[in-house]
This record gives C-alpha cells, structure tokens and sequence, in this order.
C-alpha cells in the first residue's frame, strides 16, 4: 500500500522537473535574442533623429516674442524681445528701452500691453521688462548649460522695420568677440550668419536642434551680413535676480488707450493682415488654440472650440496670400484672402487640393484686435 503512494509522488516530481528545465531553456533561449516590435508607431519614434520640426520651432517661439514700442517725446524705437518666465517678464537689450517714457509691447496675435521696466544693465546691454497680463504664460526654454559652438545651426527671431515676427537662419561663425558700441560692453558673443538689423535688437537666437534659447541678438552691421548675440548662459543670473526682486505694486503702467488712439490706418491694416496671417499659420501648425483665441466674443459664442476644431482638422496645408485689405470703420477691417487648402478625404486616403477666398472682419474688443467674423466668398 505505501509503494502504491510512492508512484505518484515520484511521477509528480519527475514532471515538476521536466515542466522547470523547459522554462529554463526558454528563458536563456529569449535573453539570446534580439527583441524585434512590428508596431509602427514604435518603430517610428526609434528611428526619429531627435531633430524639431523647424515650422513647429518657429512657431511655438513666435508665440512669446513681442515687438517693443519704447517711446518719449523726442522718438520711438521698435525693437524685439521675448517671454522667459511665468510673471509676464521679457527679456530685451537695455538700448531698446533705456531712454524710453513709456513702453508697450504688441504679441504675436496683435494684442498691445504696457510694460514696465523691472531690471537694465549699466555697460550689458540687457534689459528685462514685465508685462503683467503675460503672467502665467510659460516662455521660452532657455538653455542654462550649453555654450553653443561655431557650426551650430541657429535660428534669429525679431521685428527688423517692424515687420514683426520675421525669422532668418544661419550658423554660428565666431565666438568670444569682443567689442563696444553706444556705451555698452559686449564680451564673448557669439558672431551669426543669420540677419541682424533694425528692429531685431533684444530677440531671441535659438538653437535649430533643440529649439532652446542661446542668446539676446543685439548688433549687426550695416550690410546685414554679420550679427552679433549676447550668450544667455553669461546674463541668465542677472536677469533672473531683477525678476524675483522686482515687485508689482512698485511698478507705474501706462493705458493702452493712449497707443490706439495713435495707430494710423496704414498700421491698423498691417495689424489685420497679421492677425490673419497668425490665423492660418496656426491651423498650418494644428495649434487650433491659438487659432481659436484670436476670435471674438460673439464669434467664439456661436462656435464652440469642439466644432471649430473639427471644421480645420482635415487640413494639412495652407498657402495664402493677402488680396485687399480696407478700412471698414475706426473699429474695423476687412482682408480678403485667396487660401490653397490642401485637405485629406474623409475615409479616404487621397488628398485634395482647392482654393477658397475668404472675407476677415477684424476689429478691437477690449482694446485688443480679434477676428470679428470669417465668410467664405464665390471665386
């Protein structure tokens, strides 16, 4: 009886056995081979070279330069800066702003605030100024580490001639030059190919690979073919010491009634071309928030984001051109521009091609430009 109880104990331990031993080898035999994901998605983002898409750099760093209007009573200077942090400050050259009794920055979506200064070098040309309604906005990354080196592919964003929002591209051609002009002290700038004129002083230089900021464009010479950038790293401290000291409540703002009432009609029409420019570069980009921001009250009222999404995402490029744009009233304007859209299918994979005219009613609201209404007109 006790031999009968043995047998299958012994047989259940040969096969616990045989049943470890086969796991065994299949472990050491998965370890010795290479793992191999047929899931596309996965296979894309391996082969991604790490590179940023240059349209989506340039637009998300559109996003947080302004161009800066210092005035007083002898002139204005137009010059550029950029969003650097959450309080609403931005970073400029000191030359922009030195002289300057009241100072109002526009953004990218044509909206204008008062600004006030916070912080501005002696000898650096470097400046910071706060713009309260910005605050709670991110800003653009700043490389606090990197040193760029000559051969680094660079991109310069500004408002040369107060065309706002125009982006050159070059490389870095020279480091650690050395030089003086109007009083301040450069040291150890970087030396770009990309354009510097009028009107770029104090904006941002980028990175091309890694979309962060390096540098404060500040000089070029007067062929435009060499400009000159303050490195971030040697002026981040500085800058980051002004904004944590700098307190709201001692801060004087000006209206920015006292502005528009000064705008002439040639610049209101500039601004609706912009406005709608900045419109359709957004959907380009499928930033359908930005795109959606830029509309009035009683536009976004009549449209939910949900519906005005979905009308746009079948979108995959846009070419347009401004054909007329007029003065309707004090408070409005109209830009009629012919849009190529090229769109995907629904359920199908071809794409199709067509050209739309569209009519912008673009006018303040609360002091600030927004899209009134967008209609469609028979070519």
């Amino acid at each position: 009886m006790q031999l009968k109880q043995k047998y299958p104990l012994i047989a259940t331990i040969i096969i616990a056995i045989l049943g470890l031993s086969f796991f065994i080898y299949l472990f050491v035999d998965w370890q010795s081979q290479d793992l191999v994901i047929n899931n596309p998605i996965i296979n894309q983002v391996q082969t991604d070279d790490g590179t940023l898409d240059l349209k989506t750099i340039v637009h998300e760093a559109e996003k947080n330069v302004v161009q800066i209007e210092a005035k007083n009573e002898d002139e204005t200077l137009t010059g550029s800066g950029f969003l650097y942090n959450e309080k609403g400050d931005i970073i400029t050259n000191a030359h922009v702003v030195k002289d300057a009794e009241t100072i109002y920055v526009r953004t990218a979506n044509a909206r204008f605030y008062p600004a006030a200064v916070i912080g501005i070098g002696d000898n650096t040309d470097v400046a910071v100024i706060r713009v309260p309604q910005l605050a709670g906005l991110t800003g653009l990354s700043i490389d606090r580490e990197t040193m760029a080196e000559i051969g680094d592919e660079v991109i310069a964003l500004g408002s040369p001639h107060g065309f706002q929002n125009t982006v050159t591209l070059g490389i870095i051609s020279g480091t650690e030059r050395e030089f003086t002009v109007d009083g301040f002290d450069y040291h150890n700038n970087y030396q770009i190919s990309a354009q510097i004129t009028h009107g770029n002083s104090g904006g941002p230089l980028i990175n091309r690979a890694t979309g962060k900021v390096i540098g404060i464009n500040s000089v070029g010479t007067d062929d435009g073919t060499l400009g000159f950038s303050i490195p971030i790293i040697d002026v981040i401290a500085t800058i980051e010491t002004w904004s944590n000291e700098a307190q709201n409540d001692q801060l004087t703002y000006t209206s920015t009634e006292d502005l528009l009432s000064t705008i002439d009609s040639k610049q209101f029409m500039q601004d609706a071309e912009y406005v709608m420019e900045y419109f359709l570069d957004s959907i380009i980009i499928r930033d359908y928030v930005g795109a959606y921001s830029l509309l009035g009250d009683s536009y976004q009222s009549s449209t939910s984001y949900s519906s005005f999404r979905e009308g746009y995402i079948q979108i995959v490029d846009m070419e347009y051109a401004a054909e007329t744009t007029e003065i309707i009233d004090e408070n409005h304007a109209s830009v009629i521009a012919d849009v190529t859209i090229t769109k995907n299918q629904l359920d199908e994979e071809e794409q199709i091609k067509e050209t739309v005219r569209y009519q912008f009613t673009i006018g303040y609201e609360n002091d600030q430009l927004k899209i009134i209404s967008l209609e469609t007109l028979k070519n």
